[in-house]
């Protein structure tokens, strides 16, 4: 199964830290975002990856290609973690880049995956989105297209304020995480949402979708949104939405990416013990700081 992944959007909500960067290579902990996205896509056996991008976007091909210079520099030095892991970085897997002209929404750069992806069942993993999962969340997915042999979507519930940032569904329980998809709403008001169910951006599609995608009108923005070409897709085949097991990063905001770096740090093997004493002595300042501060107001008040 081959894997497409959109990374071509502008990253406005993150402006001005992307203004010469994407918002896929914005770090998190020591690695960029994408490469996360790339290595769960491996972690679940894809190998064939297909990166749509846009203009700015030449830094993610560079990450992922050999730095034939670099690596001597490295090799001269003495850096052989750091020469290996590079290296590694390169061979990943098999990496085709494909440009969408223009930022004319999600549906439209996976379209733009079209004829590579051919007549088969592709994976979709946004570019900006971290999972963390015993099992890849995209490997759970691929387990139930393979029972069902149809189109599914990673659902995980939201809260009621972030529900107008999500594609919705409206779904019957089938079983255990597996829902039947009856519709599908793009970024409704919390209020007439179908259900508090968001599609967090990592699918099992099969072809068909294309045709739909062709169909679907533009949108706000004059952008195609893979949620309404589903929503027509629903007439010609099944759609299966699963709560995955594991846990979501959203990156789609400042905040959101600033959070996701401390989590994460904190589980990682190098930096966490440091980083805790850190943000322990770092609180235990703040609060002193905070009680001189209160302290030399009240005086003032007398």
């Amino acid at each position: 199964m081959k894997a497409v992944i959109p990374a071509a959007g502008l990253g406005i909500r993150f402006l001005p830290l992307t203004k010469a960067q994407p918002k896929e290579m914005l770090p998190v902990v020591d690695k960029p975002t994408i490469q996360y996205v790339i290595e769960e896509a491996i972690a679940a056996g894809i190998s064939d990856i297909i990166i749509v991008t846009g203009a700015g976007k030449r830094a993610i091909e560079d990450h992922f290609d050999r730095s034939p210079e670099l690596e001597s520099i490295l090799e001269r030095n003495g850096k052989e973690r750091e020469l290996q892991e590079i290296k590694r970085i390169s061979n990943l897997a098999e990496i085709h880049y494909i440009r969408q002209k223009a930022p004319k929404g999600l549906g439209d750069a996976v379209y733009c995956a079209r004829r590579h992806v051919g007549n088969e069942p592709f994976a979709v993993m946004l570019g900006d989105t971290i999972n963390i999962a015993s099992v890849p969340v995209v490997k759970q997915l691929m387990e139930i297209h393979e029972l069902l042999d149809t189109s599914v979507i990673a659902v995980e519930r939201v809260p009621k304020e972030k529900i107008q940032d999500y594609g919705i569904i409206k779904a019957k329980k089938v079983k255990e995480r597996l829902h039947l998809i009856e519709d599908l709403v793009e970024k409704p008001k919390p209020d007439h949402a179908p259900s508090d169910y968001g599609i967090t951006g990592t699918y099992i599609l099969t072809p068909g979708i294309f045709h739909c995608i062709e169909q679907t009108p533009a949108g706000r923005n004059g952008e195609i949104q893979l949620t309404d070409a589903l929503r027509l897709f629903l007439k010609e085949e099944r759609i299966y939405a699963y709560e995955f097991e594991g846990r979501r990063y959203d990156i789609g905001d400042k905040l959101g990416w600033m959070k996701t770096n401390f989590e994460l740090i904190l589980d990682h093997p190098e930096f966490s013990e440091e980083t805790t004493k850190f943000l322990l002595d770092l609180l235990k300042r703040k609060k002193m700081i905070k009680r001189t501060r209160e302290g030399i107001s009240r005086k003032r008040k007398r």
